[in-house]
């Protein structure tokens, strides 16, 4: 098993008003990890640059989890 995963979650935010549309599918990334023995070890997010009109902006968030194990 390996002491260390990166994970990597685009995260697409809304055109009109404010948040993330897919919060849930960072949720349950960590949730996963966490099922599998691993802890968040660190997060990272940059801006992805957008999808064009209509698409609101892109935001990378870089999950680091440590195996506790």
């Amino acid at each position: 098993m390996p002491n260390y995963v990166v994970l990597q979650v685009v995260l697409k935010e809304s055109f009109i008003g404010k948040g993330s549309q897919n919060l849930s599918e960072l949720e349950n990334t960590i949730n996963k990890q966490c099922a599998k023995g691993f802890r968040l070890h660190t997060i990272s997010t940059t801006n992805g640059g957008s999808k064009g009109f209509g698409g609101g902006d892109r935001i990378q968030a870089t999950l680091v989890f440590e195996s506790l194990r």
